[in-house]
């Protein structure tokens, strides 16, 4: 079946995808479910059906991290398959859930967010993504990692590095040259750690990393530092965006921000539903590993790079009720699963490459949202200031001024 030609296919590149997302994201599924970028040559997918068959589907892969990612953080977990993943998989996951997760690095996530939460300026008024959620997440994972305070500017340089090299599509050679750079400076920081952490582990992930076997196989240096690079960016994005989303959405719906400020277990609801209603990583790619017919869209060419477009998947009315309304007691999202390999929404993934680090999210996000709460008993947008959401691969608010009252 042929695409439709009545008109022209939306460009997600253009200033109408910036003027109208929601509007944007409904004519790609209605009108043109399947669509072929000319300029970056990848095939858009916008249909939870589809983007969820895209995800997880045995005619798809994740071969194209050899151009994406691999040139500047070498070959991770994201790009495996068969069972070199499941392997690798088995020997992270199980510092990232359960008792592990609780006991040791609870702990150090609730530290960095009160040292974070201490430093605010004086007065009431602070952008939570330049004082918090930009510097939350990197600083956990690199307290988690039992690496210095003192070198925690050092990963969020490099991080950002990474997240400008996965999301280039304009190939700016700046971005280039910036992770050339950071290809080199990165692994002669980590490899000495990892080869002391080998002779001497302590109870930090870095030598749990180390030091998890199964059935006599380790991780080799390389793995573990192409794993840290990539916990850099997965850990470090998603969380980043996602917290600021949360505050962005219930400020935006005050009934909400006030059931969540008297229960708190309902910051996991405002969670699950940010995760759907603004996911922090907006576009996925994969790989076509055959030619894939799309109902009433048309055909993807063998080979070819699919974007996965999340953020209109999670908005698709054939899986989610009234999709563009923010509500975090919405009972077609089933928070109990949100977190796990069967959830309704896809912001973590899906299928066999669904994100190993969803439940070290929650748990940052948890306490993240909880202490801010506590300090700002009182809070809305700071006066003058409209959010707006930015970003094409992720997408959050640029900046998220308040004004509070303080506890």
């Amino acid at each position: 079946m042929s695409t439709p030609v009545s008109a022209s296919p939306p460009d997600i590149l253009s200033p109408a995808y910036e003027a109208d997302p929601p509007g944007f994201f409904r004519r790609m599924r209605d009108e043109f479910p399947l669509i072929h970028h000319e300029a970056s040559g990848f095939w858009f997918l916008s249909r939870h059906a589809d983007v969820s068959e895209a995800l997880g589907g045995a005619a798809f892969s994740t071969r194209h991290q050899e151009w994406q990612m691999e040139p500047v953080i070498g070959r991770s977990l994201g790009a495996m398959t068969g069972r070199e993943h499941a392997t690798q998989r088995a020997l992270v996951a199980p510092a990232f859930r359960g008792k592990e997760l609780g006991t040791r690095f609870l702990p150090v996530i609730e530290q960095t967010a009160r040292d974070l939460i201490g430093a605010f300026p004086e007065g009431g008024r602070v952008d939570l993504v330049d004082s918090f959620t930009r510097w939350f997440p990197i600083n956990v994972i690199a307290s988690m990692l039992g690496l210095p305070k003192g070198d925690h500017r050092r990963f969020h340089d490099w991080y950002s590095s990474f997240m400008a090299f996965l999301s280039n599509i304009t190939q700016d050679p700046e971005v280039i040259a910036w992770g050339e750079r950071t290809k080199r400076e990165f692994p002669e920081y980590i490899l000495p750690i990892i080869a002391e952490r080998r002779t001497d582990p302590g109870e930090d992930l870095l030598s749990r990393l180390c030091t998890a076997e199964i059935d006599g196989e380790r991780m080799t240096d390389d793995q573990i530092r192409s794993f840290v690079a990539l916990l850099l960016i997965a850990g470090g994005e998603t969380t980043d965006k996602v917290i600021a989303s949360i505050f962005k959405n219930l400020l935006e719906n005050p009934v909400q921000l006030a059931a969540v400020r008297a229960d708190r277990s309902l910051i996991t609801n405002a969670l699950a539903e940010t995760l759907r209603f603004a996911p922090p990583v907006n576009i996925v790619l994969r790989t076509a590993e055959e030619e894939v017919e799309i109902p009433d869209g048309g055909t993807i060419p063998a080979n070819s790079t699919v974007a996965c477009v999340i953020g209109a998947a999670n908005r698709d009315e054939r899986r989610f009720a009234d999709p563009d309304r923010f509500d975090i007691f919405r009972e077609d999202l089933d928070v109990g699963r949100a977190f796990g390999g069967s959830s309704r929404h896809l912001a973590f993934g899906h299928g066999r490459h669904f994100c190993v680090g969803s439940m070290l999210a929650k748990a940052e996000v948890e306490t993240g949202v909880s202490l801010l709460l506590d300090l700002m008993p009182e809070m809305r947008f700071a006066s003058g200031f409209t959010p707006r959401d930015v970003g094409l691969y992720t997408r959050a608010p640029e900046s998220l001024w308040v004004e509070y009252t303080p506890a």
